[in-house]
């Protein structure tokens, strides 16, 4: 539940503070004959992504258990490059965001309302859509009861809630902090994801070592493998290459992610 309400708190309240720009800049331009086809982009990147998401797990589950290995292996790995791309994208461009939109709206503008719901579409669907693959790699990581989806939709609401509070000036947070925090626990549930499409592909045979266990608590207790998996993504079995694989993840990126930025000496 904790990995799914993260992944849709902070996917979700990007998304919401892009659509907030891009609705502000259209009201304080006094140009809100463009809001209509903004909000139409906006809607249709919203069911484009859970009609990926449907088609995400449609698929998975009409594929024989080797084929649904390999899905959800392939998928896995895939989410995880993306999330990764996407958090360090992010943090690299978050100052500049605002008028990087806004200029994307100024270019649109006058082309009519195919080129701004285009940029609307194309604005909010990059979220939707990676949240889309993230979400259904974690579903398969975490466990299969109702807790996964119950995160999902407080965390989904949450964000809608501070979008709207943020737009209304009614709340203010330190989204630079805000996003940094988030990032990092993405970037650890990341690795669990990655983990567990190691042992998809150990379980197809593409990869050695699928009963060569760190651990294997049979029986385990079930608060115990619903914190683990719901937080850091490991489960209540690890091979020693999905620990390699995962301990290097996390090692290499969070370095990375955390480290402080360089300052640039001034021009004499």
């Amino acid at each position: 539940m904790f990995s799914t309400f993260l992944i849709a708190l902070r996917e979700g309240l990007e998304a919401a503070l892009i659509i907030g720009i891009l609705v502000a800049y259209l009201v304080r331009s006094n140009q809100r004959k463009g809001l209509p086809a903004l909000w139409a982009g906006v809607s249709i990147a919203v069911i484009a992504s859970l009609a990926f998401g449907a088609f995400l797990t449609f698929t998975s589950t009409q594929l024989s258990v080797a084929g649904e290995q390999v899905f959800a292996g392939t998928t896995s790995i895939v989410a995880v490059i993306l999330v990764t791309y996407m958090v360090f994208w992010m943090k690299r461009i978050a100052r500049g965001l605002k008028n990087e939109l806004q200029s994307k709206l100024d270019y649109a503008m006058p082309l009519g309302k195919i080129a701004l719901i285009s940029a609307a579409f194309f604005a909010v669907a990059r979220e939707g859509l990676e949240t889309a693959l993230f979400l259904f790699s974690n579903f398969k990581t975490v466990s299969t009861d109702s807790a996964p989806a119950l995160g999902l939709i407080l965390g989904l609401t949450v964000a809608i809630g501070l979008g709207i509070a943020i737009y209304k000036q009614s709340v203010k947070i330190n989204l630079g902090k805000f996003f940094t925090i988030t990032g990092t626990a993405l970037l650890v549930i990341a690795g669990g994801v990655l983990s567990h499409g190691v042992h998809e592909f150990q379980e197809f045979g593409a990869l050695p070592g699928e009963h060569a266990y760190v651990w294997n608590w049979i029986g385990a207790n079930e608060i115990i493998s619903t914190v683990l998996a719901g937080t850091i993504g490991i489960g209540t079995t690890l091979t020693w290459l999905q620990l390699v694989v995962w301990a290097s993840f996390l090692a290499l990126t969070l370095r990375a992610y955390l480290a402080p930025k360089k300052s640039v000496p001034a021009k004499v």
